[in-house]
């Protein structure tokens, strides 16, 4: 039996691998505030984009050229990771890769491919050896290590949202379910490599044992901070992503950093943000 004990030193290397050194500086203005030196955070996060779908202006350019608006979300999430949740199927490693590519400016990991080529064996190897219990717990050290990196897009394992420790760290970032029915699952499923790849579904109804596991698994998933629902095969990868695209510029508008809530509030009370 193939013993996983693997460090977090180990990990943290095999998740270099995959995430490039950012090289991003910023010039912040320095200004003055009760006699001390200050930044004032808008110089440094806020880049002057908004949302284009509230303003179509931004999605054309010059000469006509169009804008794709997952290009606009790098500068309004100011590095902030997103986190793609969902039961297994679901699509969130194809529309996660979609909506990294098409920011340009984020990196997509897949924590089951990186625990895959950490411990050079098969997710299902790993099941069938050392059960779920130990996968649980290198799924865990993997998204300890990704989560100190920033401007990642990174698709998660289904079972990731049942351990509470994993929150800690899902919520460093935006949580995006792809919530897809059992019946678009197993569909897909059947038309890929059907369900021998799939350690929790080698049941007698994988089905029924799909919709218990959503069952059990429904209230975390809801708890992410965008939900897009998909329920039909006609609605492709690139739809889906199209679709997260647009309910995560609609989030940023709808949940500002707190310091852009602290200045619109004392310019509303007639007060001078720090001069």
């Amino acid at each position: 039996m193939k013993c996983l004990f693997i460090t977090l030193l180990f990990l943290s290397s095999c998740v270099n691998a995959f995430v490039p050194s950012p090289k991003i500086s910023f010039a912040p203005s320095r200004i003055y505030a009760g006699g001390f030196e200050w930044e004032d955070p808008e110089d440094v996060f806020d880049q002057g984009v908004e949302n284009p779908f509230k303003n179509p202006n931004l999605m054309n350019g010059e000469n006509g050229l169009k804008i794709d608006p997952a290009r606009l979300l790098g500068p309004r999430l100011s590095g902030t990771n997103l986190y793609f949740i969902g039961m297994m199927g679901s699509g969130k490693t194809a529309v996660g890769n979609i909506v990294a590519k098409r920011m340009g400016s984020y990196t997509f990991l897949d924590t089951d491919d990186i625990i895959e080529k950490a411990t050079k064996m098969t997710i299902p190897e790993i099941f069938a050896a050392e059960g779920e219990s130990a996968f649980r717990e290198v799924e865990g050290q993997i998204l300890d290590s990704v989560h100190a990196y920033v401007r990642c897009v990174i698709s998660t394992g289904g079972g990731i949202v049942e351990r509470m420790e994993n929150w800690s760290k899902l919520q460093t970032g935006i949580v995006v379910w792809v919530d897809a029915t059992p019946d678009l699952i197993m569909e897909r499923l059947e038309k890929s490599k059907g369900t021998e790849n799939r350690p929790l579904l080698q049941t007698e109804n994988p089905k029924q044992t799909l919709e218990d596991l959503l069952e059990k698994r429904k209230a975390k998933y809801g708890q992410a901070d965008v939900t897009i629902c998909v329920d039909s095969a006609e609605t492709n990868e690139n739809q889906v992503a199209d679709m997260v695209i647009r309910e995560l510029h609609d989030f940023i508008d709808e949940n500002p950093p707190s310091w852009k809530q602290a200045k619109a509030k004392a310019q509303a009370e007639g007060l001078d943000w720090v001069q």
